[in-house]
């Protein structure tokens, strides 16, 4: 009897895998919105009750596709932050530049996620923790700088009232140790880790940018630094990567993390000392890693 069931769970396997499969074919083909139960039955062969009793409905397909795809996007860069052991400004962007990786080869995949909204679909909250592994990643990296004694004050503004208020709520729930202003800084530079792939993946660098991974690493380190990150083990921010547009923070002798400004004509490149380009995407990124599906 366990040899007919454990046949049986190896079919549905492999049938599950088929039809998900081919609605990935369907998607990069026609778009999300125009995803058809029948017609990805129909190119596998399969009569439409069949393919039901794997996926119910449209909805359940989509989302059984979404959850593949933070998961894929999540692991990558929890695989790239386990090998990479460097300074937090080197895990930070090792976990960035495995995301973007990882959507610049599969930009239907991203789009799914991170694209436009299907009409009359509503994720779940199955959904939520794989759309969450990214962000908690780059939230691992955070709170170890911080446990090591060695984050500084993010750049800006504190935050104030809403604005505040998301934050100790997003930080109650996942990062408690951290400051509210660190927490903020977080959720801004996650949102714009995001917005600079989305641009390359949906073709907004066209005849813009050419050194697409140089430029992202680029940016991505400096959204370390403007969450308090230090650019090297010790917490201090080194001369060849000091600054930002506005300023870097590191710690003045022993006593409280002093702001240091610095000029944007000396705002050497931050990713001078990083891989090139064909190495990086030999690189994999771990964390654990919350925010809201779409």
């Amino acid at each position: 009897m366990s040899v007919i069931r454990g046949a049986r769970e190896r079919a549905r396997t492999e049938v599950t895998a088929a039809i998900k499969e081919e609605a990935r074919r369907q998607l990069a083909a026609e778009g999300a919105a125009r995803l058809s139960l029948r017609a990805v039955a129909r190119e596998l062969g399969m009569v439409s009750s069949a393919l039901y009793r794997y996926f119910p409905s449209r909805d359940d397909l989509l989302t059984a596709l979404i959850i593949d795809a933070y998961d894929a996007v999540g692991a990558a860069a929890e695989q790239a932050l386990a090998a990479e052991r460097g300074s937090p400004v080197e895990r930070w962007v090792a976990v960035c530049r495995a995301a973007r990786d990882w959507a610049v080869g599969h930009p239907h995949e991203y789009s799914l996620i991170y694209g436009s909204p299907v009409p009359g679909y509503a994720a779940p909250q199955d959904t939520v923790a794989p759309a969450s592994r990214v962000a908690l990643a780059l939230i691992a990296v955070t709170r170890e700088a911080h446990a090591a004694g060695v984050l500084g004050q993010p750049a800006g503004r504190p935050p104030a009232g809403p604005v505040r208020a998301d934050a100790e709520r997003l930080g109650a729930e996942v990062a408690p140790d951290l400051p509210v202003e660190v927490v903020s800084a977080l959720l801004a530079a996650w949102a714009q880790v995001f917005g600079i792939v989305s641009f390359e993946v949906f073709g907004q660098f066209q005849g813009v940018v050419e050194a697409r991974g140089p430029f992202f690493d680029h940016a991505a380190a400096a959204l370390a630094l403007q969450v308090g990150l230090p650019a090297d083990s010790t917490g201090k921010a080194s001369e060849a990567r000091r600054g930002t547009a506005d300023a870097v923070y590191e710690p003045a002798g022993d006593g409280p993390v002093a702001l240091a400004y610095v000029p944007a004509d000396e705002f050497a490149d931050l990713d001078e000392d990083l891989p090139d380009e064909p190495a990086r995407r030999n690189g994999g990124g771990a964390g654990h890693g919350v925010l809201p599906a779409k």
